[in-house]
């Protein structure tokens, strides 16, 4: 019998479309458009070929800066996430779309709509990654301008998610009766009815589209605070983490799976799905080498300076990347020289990072550039495509992840090598699918469906109210 007959559990995989972010390689000769809608087609195509549960696409509300300029080291721009699935639905049959909308700055009901017409037009494969937005900068692009402290963000965002919900569930499903011989198109008058009063919401009237496949999108929720843990575990079906190694992935899952019982869920109805890199080799030494080598692509000089300046907040143009760290300290202030960025809010403390960096590259001979790499730049799963199947069934085994959403560096042929040579090593051992045995995003994760409202929850006046 195979050492890999008796495992039982089930590895979810997904592929989030490469950032704007350093871990995109887009200087390499194989890396292609981030605009050309052929990029998303073959992307998404990729990731159906090998029966991933779902394609995920960040979210950028606004161009990054870095002192003073429009930070152009990395990929700059991207299309609107609702347009780019809209046209995937067109030529995928099983995949999940999950798109990332925030929840600051737009509105429930034009969300909601969206998001309806998303899984109508999918036939139930649409998700909503909900996040909120956390700085000023990316607020002066929007008539509300400014921002919310953490508090009243995540209060935000259970609001909106709630009045989502009460939008989506304002259809049952059944009321569009369209009999030709007697003329009459409803059932009974008034479908789509709503009404929702609190804080931050003062809504009423009728939902435009009918109930979709799914009843609602899928649920993925990013954050990682408490706040953010909490809401996963009230709100969402799936969670977006960053911790994808055994030490820090177990006690995040414990954590997040353990919150659930308060809300009466029960563990399986949340699904933790770490970001995961990866590069591939014939064999584990070459594919290390090549790892090496993509670390020093994604981390230019250049980047290497940008990326010691987040943290010193101040102008470090003239030390050499190859050189010693800066013998001056962070500016520490309000006032920061990187903006729209949100991994400065990693840095709290920028003289005591800058003190751990300096003993470190003391420590170890590192120059600003080579700590840069081991600070920024680590991959997830590097190996031959046996040694990367072994990480990713083990890492589910243990439950540090119920699987992994992989980010390439390559766009958008970066997914291929882990489709064609990884995959069927994971389908072999009975762990990944062969192929899809439902038709909706609910049924690959595994999700029960959802209740249909009642007539009682959809009549007028008779909408929830959130506190």
């Amino acid at each position: 019998m195979s050492r890999h007959s008796t495992r039982k559990r089930q590895v979810h995989l997904a592929a989030h479309f490469p950032g704007v972010n350093n871990t995109t390689v887009w200087s390499d000769p194989a890396s292609g458009s981030h605009i050309d809608p052929d990029s998303f087609v073959h992307f998404a195509q990729t990731a159906e070929r090998g029966k991933f549960d779902f394609l995920f696409l960040a979210e950028g509300l606004r161009l990054r800066e870095h002192a003073g300029r429009i930070y152009d080291l990395d990929v700059v721009g991207r299309p609107d996430t609702f347009t780019i699935l809209a046209a995937l639905a067109g030529v995928t049959t099983h995949l999940g779309l999950t798109g990332t909308i925030n929840s600051t700055f737009n509105e429930p009901y034009e969300v909601a709509r969206q998001f309806a017409t998303l899984d109508h037009l999918s036939e139930g494969r649409a998700a909503w990654n909900v996040v909120t937005s956390w700085d000023a900068f990316t607020g002066e692009n929007f008539r509300r301008g400014g921002f919310l402290a953490a508090e009243q963000r995540y209060e935000r965002a259970r609001s909106f998610l709630d009045t989502a919900f009460e939008l989506f569930d304002s259809w049952r499903g059944d009321e569009v009766l369209a009999d030709q011989a007697t003329g009459q198109f409803l059932r009974a008058p008034g479908p789509g009815a709503f009404e929702h009063h609190d804080a931050h919401f003062d809504i009423a009237g009728h939902t435009t589209v009918p109930r979709s496949p799914q009843g609602r999108p899928v649920i993925f929720q990013a954050g990682d605070s408490e706040e953010g843990r909490e809401f996963a575990a009230q709100h969402a079906d799936a969670i977006f983490s960053r911790h994808g190694t055994l030490e820090e992935g177990r006690p995040f899952y414990a954590d997040v799976k353990a919150r659930l019982a308060k809300y009466g869920r029960e563990r399986d109805e949340l699904l933790v799905l770490p970001a995961a890199t990866f590069v591939l080799g014939d064999t584990d030494a070459e594919a290390e080498e090549l790892a090496r080598e993509v670390r020093r692509a994604q981390v230019s000089g250049a980047t290497a300076i940008v990326f010691l300046e987040q943290v010193w907040n101040r102008d470090l143009s003239a030390y050499d990347p190859d050189g010693p760290l800066p013998d001056v300290d962070p500016v520490v202030g309000e006032e920061l020289i990187s903006k729209g960025r949100a991994s400065v809010r990693m840095y709290r403390d920028p003289l005591a990072t800058a003190k751990a960096w300096r003993e470190r590259a003391q420590a170890e001979g590192l120059s600003i550039r080579e700590l840069m790499i081991e600070q920024t730049a680590r991959q997830t799963f590097v190996g031959s495509p046996t040694t990367v199947a072994d990480q990713i069934e083990h890492l589910v085994e243990a439950e540090a992840a119920d699987g992994f959403i992989l980010v390439p560096h390559i766009t958008p042929a970066g997914l291929d090598p882990f489709v064609d040579r990884v995959v069927p090593i994971l389908q072999e051992r009975g762990v990944h699918r062969t192929d899809y045995e439902g038709t909706t995003l609910r049924e690959h994760l595994g999700l029960r469906p959802l209740p249909v409202p009642s007539l009682l929850t959809t009549t007028v006046g008779a909408a929830g109210v959130s506190a």
